[in-house]
């Protein structure tokens, strides 16, 4: 039976591309970057090329690339660096629907001296703007809001945080993981001090990330050990997978075109039909400027885990967005600050997919999506006591 993976917000394939670059440095070019010979030398010119590389899809200069081993430690890293760059602040903004990477972290520092402000969202997940403005203070020593959010797509408006936050003269990072290489960006002109990625969201290997860092903020490394990075990050490079993310960040900046006009496209028609042929649907951030790959949709009076299940049994790849599969009965934390109706949010279902995806992929998802509602609703006690019309929550 063909793989339909339709989960590339959690992951993506890497790319032959990619893999052909990475292979020589398990093998032929094994020399270690920081040796003092020409075999090893050679590698280390390589990274070079890469970190040029990633500099160029984000608009950065390849000083302000900082390799690392995935976004999680990116985003601890910009975290910790703004809080001992500015020892004598103890305020943090975030927002209620922060990837764990910051959202736990976050919980960790209010446990330990630090006070969190969250920024909420509304019933479409879009930030509150004056509520950030609010917050604000001289105690501020960071702001950190993702750019994208990873369950529904919603961006958030970055360029204009930026800016207000660079007029208080706080640091402000952003989490981009699921944001780079699905909508163009350009740091040369948006004033975001550090920014977040993962290679394994662009065809990269797992286990690569970067975190950008502008020319002139104040930094403090994560790692400690050796003079790799500049001194910025301590460890014996990953040459290959930074090789990898090099060759993933050109393909993501040749196919940023196709991921906003022919994935988009194809995204729409999914989201379309199954709102169509299926009663009591709702969109998460419908009304909102969302990802063009990303369709968080939700069923009503029934499981996401279960509709999963049943997805898995025709090699079909999604996720849920209630964290019910992880042994939880809570919704998604996401969808709580959205206010999501709880008899929805269980139901909840991400599709998200990338420049493989295929016409027919979405028509077999479309075909086979309503029988499989139907199933689970007819065995739901729930679904059976409201059949009332006038419920649908389908907008």
């Amino acid at each position: 039976m063909t793989l339909v993976y339709l989960d590339n917000n959690a992951t993506t394939r890497v790319a032959r591309e990619v893999l052909d670059a990475m292979l020589p440095y398990f093998s032929d070019h094994y020399g270690n970057p920081s040796s003092m010979h020409t075999f090893g030398g050679r590698v280390g010119r390589e990274i070079e090329t890469a970190r040029e590389r990633v500099a160029n899809l984000l608009g950065a200069t390849p000083r302000e690339i900082i390799f690392t081993s995935c976004g999680t430690e990116s985003d601890n890293t910009a975290i910790w660096s703004a809080l001992r760059s500015n020892p004598g602040k103890k305020h943090v903004i975030t927002s209620r629907v922060e990837h764990p990477a910051i959202k736990n972290l976050c919980e960790h520092l209010s446990k330990n001296g630090y006070r969190v402000s969250y920024v909420p969202v509304d019933q479409n997940g879009e930030l509150d703007i004056e509520f950030l403005k609010d917050q604000l203070s001289d105690d501020t020593a960071l702001v950190s809001i993702m750019w994208a959010n990873n369950e529904t797509g919603v961006i958030f408006p970055v360029e204009e945080i930026a800016e207000l936050v660079k007029k208080k003269g706080i640091v402000f990072h952003t989490d981009a993981v699921q944001a780079v290489g699905k909508i163009p960006m350009d740091l040369s002109r948006i004033p975001v001090d550090m920014l977040s990625l993962s290679g394994h969201k662009i065809h990269a290997p797992k286990g690569i990330g970067v975190l950008y860092v502008r020319k002139g903020t104040k930094f403090s490394p994560f790692l400690i050990g050796g003079h790799q990075e500049k001194g910025r990050r301590g460890g014996t490079e990953n040459a290959a997978s930074m090789v990898g993310l090099g060759i993933a960040a050109d393909l993501a900046r040749d196919h940023l075109k196709e991921m906003n006009t022919t994935v988009k496209r194809l995204r729409d028609k999914l989201e379309e039909a199954l709102v169509r042929q299926i009663p009591n649907t709702l969109v998460n951030g419908k009304g909102a400027n969302r990802l063009p790959n990303t369709l968080s949709i939700d069923f009503e009076f029934i499981e996401g885990e279960s509709i999963l299940l049943m997805l898995n049994e025709l090699n079909i790849c999604a996720s849920s967005g209630s964290a019910c599969t992880s042994g939880s009965l809570e919704p998604s934390h996401v969808l709580r600050a959205m206010g999501v109706p709880f008899t929805a949010a269980h139901g909840s279902i991400r599709f998200s997919l990338s420049t493989r995806t295929t016409e027919d992929e979405i028509n077999f998802v479309i075909e086979k999506m309503p029988p499989i509602i139907d199933r689970l609703r007819a065995l739901s006690p729930f679904w059976n006591q409201t059949r009332d019309p006038s419920h649908d929550l389908s907008r």
